[in-house]
């Protein structure tokens, strides 16, 4: 599975068109997101004092299904390989949608479905 925090207004959109894309794909070709493992760090770096934001799980074969393309590419300021999306994400590929919460001292915090998956 690979995860993406999303913006409410993007997963908004894609409510309404069948895709989820975000303004990275136009940016940059690819939508960024991550392995369950790289959730938290990412959210503590990219998304700090947020509490709107929503974690999309995301099944890597109906991807590949519908033909997007996934390419995990090596991200230097994270010393770590990154799955990258190119093109939008349609809706059946998406498993399950969280709201990305935190604890009472702001720190995100995985669903409890994750939690308890291995984190």
């Amino acid at each position: 599975m690979l995860y993406r925090i999303a913006e409410p207004a993007d997963w908004e959109h894609a409510q309404q068109t069948g895709f989820f894309a975000s303004p990275d794909l136009a940016a940059e070709g690819f939508i960024h997101s991550s392995e369950q493992h790289q959730i938290l760090e990412t959210a503590r770096r990219y998304y700090a004092g947020r509490t709107d934001l929503l974690l999309l799980e995301w099944d890597e074969a109906a991807l590949a299904a519908a033909d997007v393309r996934v390419e995990r590419e090596w991200v230097a300021s994270r010393q770590q390989h990154f799955a990258h999306v190119f093109g939008p994400v349609p809706l059946a590929a998406t498993c399950r949608v969280w709201p990305l919460e935190t604890n009472q001292g702001g720190e995100f915090r995985l669903p409890l479905e994750l939690h308890s998956a291995g984190e």
